[in-house]
């Protein structure tokens, strides 16, 4: 029914009119207590099995939302409503910031994928952190906030920017997340040099536990899947050096190999997400975690669109799993099916446990 309603309606439509519109639903259906009620029950079914410890954290299950739909905060009661078991809101940066002009979301439905050059569309991190702190918690769902850096603010200022969006944001975060991956920000994707990702990363970790002192707030970093492969591995020992709580892989990407929709969406810049990152995702993923092993925490994400791409990013080293553009292909039944494939796939796997499944891809290689 959505695959028809989609290509009658949100087809036709602009794709961030189609998006403003669809999150607007969400969030008006969350405000009803009735209809949200009756929405959770239909649409997020809960698995026992699924149950996830990560990053100190207890989730319904290990599936959650990307940062990128959810920018300012203001529907994740609407998310978890659908199903998933955490959301990553923003990217948040430290000014409020209008981001890139119109037109600037491109569909490729011949490629069950997006191009975007929103460029950090918010409302700044003072307005976020307002948001959070007098938000009225309808479902219990882990919030992650995502920040990045102000276009603005030139590239010697940007540790000052994003430690005061962490002491802004720090308190009423889950978990945080330091994206230095967008490639819509000048000179962002810079930011992932260890030489400069060193302090940046102290900086903000500092900021965090000067901001929360009664319990710590995990630390992530977001990183494209445009690394080199030695960057990568160095990336993964900077984390495993500073004590990083997690590894997010990956954003999205630059690279437009192997497409099928027309060239001239194809040529639009900014940055290509779904089904066409699947294989470079999972394979940052992989390399991450031959890398770190259980030391650090790390999140798959990247041209995730069912339940076996899921489960492979968990065989891979995931402890948990995001998606976005998926969900604008395949709507608000898509997290129920994820559900019920993941704890098929997990019943009849010899493991346990969903933790036991984590990894287990290289384990295997190694025995």
């Amino acid at each position: 029914m959505y695959a028809l309603f989609f290509r009658l309606v949100f087809r036709r439509m602009d794709a961030e009119k189609a998006h403003h519109l669809a999150f607007r639903w969400i969030r008006l259906a969350a405000r009803v207590p009735v209809l949200r009620t009756f929405a959770a029950a239909a649409l997020a079914p809960r698995y026992e099995s699924l149950r996830t410890e990560a990053l100190g954290l207890r989730m319904h299950g290990p599936f959650g939302l990307a940062a990128g739909f959810d920018k300012n905060a203001v529907a994740i009661d609407g998310m978890a409503m659908l199903g998933f078991g955490h959301v990553e809101v923003g990217t948040v940066t430290g000014q409020p910031q209008p981001g890139n002009p119109p037109k600037r979301l491109f569909r490729l439905v011949a490629d069950r994928a997006l191009i975007n050059r929103m460029g950090f569309n918010n409302d700044g991190s003072a307005a976020v952190a307002a948001r959070l702190a007098t938000r009225r918690k309808v479902f219990r769902t882990t919030v992650g906030v995502n920040i990045g850096k102000t276009k603005a603010v030139a590239e010697q200022d940007a540790i000052a920017d994003y430690v005061t969006s962490t002491e802004r944001l720090a308190e009423h975060a889950d978990y945080l997340v330091v994206n230095v991956s967008s490639p819509n920000t000048p000179g962002l994707r810079d930011l992932q040099a260890t030489s400069a990702l060193r302090p940046l990363l102290t900086a903000v970790r500092e900021a965090a536990d000067r901001s929360v002192t009664t319990r710590r707030v995990p630390l992530l970093v977001k990183i494209a899947p445009d690394l080199a492969d030695e960057d990568v591995d160095a990336v993964a020992d900077l984390a495993v050096e500073l004590g990083l709580d997690g590894i997010i892989a990956t954003n999205t990407t630059i690279g437009r190999e192997g497409l099928r929709s027309d060239p001239a969406l194809t040529a639009e810049t900014g940055g290509l997400s779904g089904a066409p990152l699947k294989a470079r995702s999972l394979e940052v993923l992989r390399r991450l975690h031959r890398r770190v092993g259980g030391r650090v925490t790390l999140v798959g994400v990247g041209g995730v669109e069912d339940a076996e791409d899921a489960w492979q990013r968990i065989l891979a080293g995931a402890t948990l799993v995001q998606g976005y553009t998926a969900f604008i292909y395949r709507g608000p039944f898509w997290m129920r099916g994820m559900h019920k494939g993941l704890a098929a796939r997990l019943a009849a796997s010899p493991y346990a446990t969903l933790a036991d499944a984590v990894g287990a891809e290289s384990r295997k290689v190694t025995t």
